[in-house]
């Protein structure tokens, strides 16, 4: 019998994230909440501004913000969106 694993890899987060630059992701703050966007920029501490941001709470977007700044330290995971149903466009 073969057996199917799932094997996750760990990733550098500073080349992972600017090759998101330019890109849809999602952002999910320590909390609960999930901003969709496209990154614009982000700094050496990793702050992450946004565009295009719309906010979701428990899976249902709650609204339209626009321009988003995110500190570092509210941020439990960042991934890419591209492909996401109901992802940025």
């Amino acid at each position: 019998m073969a057996q199917t694993t799932s094997q996750k890899f760990p990733v550098n987060p500073k080349p992972f994230l600017h090759d998101l630059v330019g890109k849809p992701l999602i952002v999910k703050l320590k909390w609960g909440l999930e901003y969709r966007g496209l990154l614009v920029s982000l700094d050496s501490y990793m702050n992450l501004q946004l565009t295009q941001t719309e906010e979701w709470i428990n899976g249902k977007m709650a609204g339209k913000l626009g321009d988003v700044l995110i500190r570092c330290n509210n941020v439990l995971y960042v991934r890419g969106a591209e492909g996401e149903p109901n992802g940025v466009q």
